[in-house]
């Protein structure tokens, strides 16, 4: 779902995204340069004290910097642009969605739960698609361009990068897989959090009315708690990405110094190619943890394209008619005839055998207790649910055949 939703959105920036493509391989081939730019000074100006090759190489240097900066901020703009303009356009069909929608729809996500998905589910999304146009296409021009180039360097120390890589991929997968299941309940509990507080907002009055603000409170504390819980467990798990990463990262540098020293002593090696070394190893393994932040960032997303395919995939229950009716022979008039209604799920109907006529000018009173059935038995007028049996007309006129705009 959440490829889907991507593809569909961000297609139409295309030109966005290619330009952000553009620059950010330009900016990570300069990256690539400048670690053997760095060399060169070593080896060719420092070792052999040439002060102008110094000079005119860092003077290069400094140019492709400059260069690298500009290009990576052109792409960070594209992907911005990009990314706000879908994040836009999934928010604006989810409330076209949800406006269209019934109230057996809206009973069946919950108030709170739409709210959630149209503002911090898309903002998952929205945020994947950014970082993605920017860290996921410089991950793997940084890892397998630094690859490359460290080769060129020196063959002799690439099986340190044989075994650094795979050990910080094995331990992000492990992270992953944990994190996956704590994400789609951290949005579960989101929902509750957006429950509670709409409803206590909603029925502000009749919570007052009846001293039940401590209880009320009660409520919000165990949803609120329940949130923190979770999200302690997801930061948990996300805290020891970095450190491991480093730890890895620090432990290879470490093997590269001592086992290039070895090679520079024998003279095999220039130290100059031995630091050259060092910073695409580095590179490497910062392309392989950009890649690795963005694949935690993933599964979230997932979990909120997901929530936001239901409800776009969802139709309303209140279908239109093919041949709406827009004249109303008796206007001002509401009748039941017969009529039922049963909730989803329900085992019993919770309105049977309604049968009464309300004329123009008169007035009707509709007295019950406490969940007898008042609030659906208005409800089935403006058609906010269908009658599961009978028929419920307005003007003289059946208001499943009704125009619903002139209803």
């Amino acid at each position: 779902m959440l490829g889907k939703i991507l593809v569909k959105y961000l297609a139409q920036y295309r030109w966005l995204l290619l330009g952000v493509l553009a620059f950010q391989f330009a900016a990570a081939v300069a990256s690539l340069y400048l670690p053997r730019l760095n060399a060169d000074i070593i080896d060719k100006g420092v070792a052999q004290g040439d002060t102008g090759y110094i000079w005119s190489t860092g003077l290069l240097m400094l140019v492709i910097s400059l260069g690298q900066i500009t290009a990576s901020v052109i792409a960070t703009y594209f992907a911005a642009r990009a990314a706000m303009a879908a994040g836009r356009d999934i928010r604006r069909d989810v409330y076209e969605k949800v406006s269209g929608f019934s109230e057996r729809e809206v009973s069946r996500f919950g108030p709170g739960s739409l709210i959630t998905r149209n503002t911090n589910d898309v903002q998952q999304v929205q945020m994947l698609a950014m970082m993605g146009a920017t860290m996921l296409v410089t991950a793997p021009l940084l890892a397998i361009g630094g690859v490359i180039m460290a080769l060129q360097q020196d063959v002799g120390l690439s099986w340190l990068i044989a075994v650094s890589v795979p050990l910080l991929l094995a331990f992000v997968l492990l992270i992953i897989s944990r994190m996956v299941p704590l994400f789609r309940s951290f949005q579960e509990k989101l929902d509750a959090v957006n429950r509670v507080m709409r409803e206590q907002l909603t029925g502000v009055r009749v919570v007052r009315a009846f001293v039940r603000e401590r209880i009320e409170e009660e409520r919000f504390a165990v949803a609120n708690t329940d949130i923190m819980v979770v999200g302690r467990k997801v930061g948990s798990l996300f805290v020891l990405l970095f450190p491991v990463a480093m730890l890895v990262l620090n432990v290879t540098v470490i093997g590269v110094i001592w086992f290039g020293a070895i090679q520079v002593d024998a003279g095999n090696v220039e130290i100059g190619t031995l630091f050259a070394f060092m910073q695409y190893v580095a590179q490497i393994l910062m392309g392989v943890l950009m890649a690795s932040f963005m694949t935690i960032m993933i599964p979230r997303a997932a979990v909120s394209a997901e929530r936001i395919g239901e409800v776009l995939a969802s139709d309303s229950t209140l279908t239109r008619s093919e041949n709406p009716v827009t004249a109303f022979p008796a206007p001002g008039t509401v009748a039941f005839a017969d009529a039922e209604f049963t909730y989803p799920g329900a085992d019993a109907p919770v309105l049977q055998g309604i049968t009464f006529e309300a004329r123009r000018g008169e007035t009707v009173a509709v007295v019950g207790s406490t969940g007898s059935g008042k609030t659906t038995l208005i409800s089935l007028i403006p058609r906010l649910f269908d009658v599961t049996g009978g028929a419920v007309r307005v003007g003289g006129v059946d208001v499943r055949e009704a125009d619903l705009d002139r209803l």
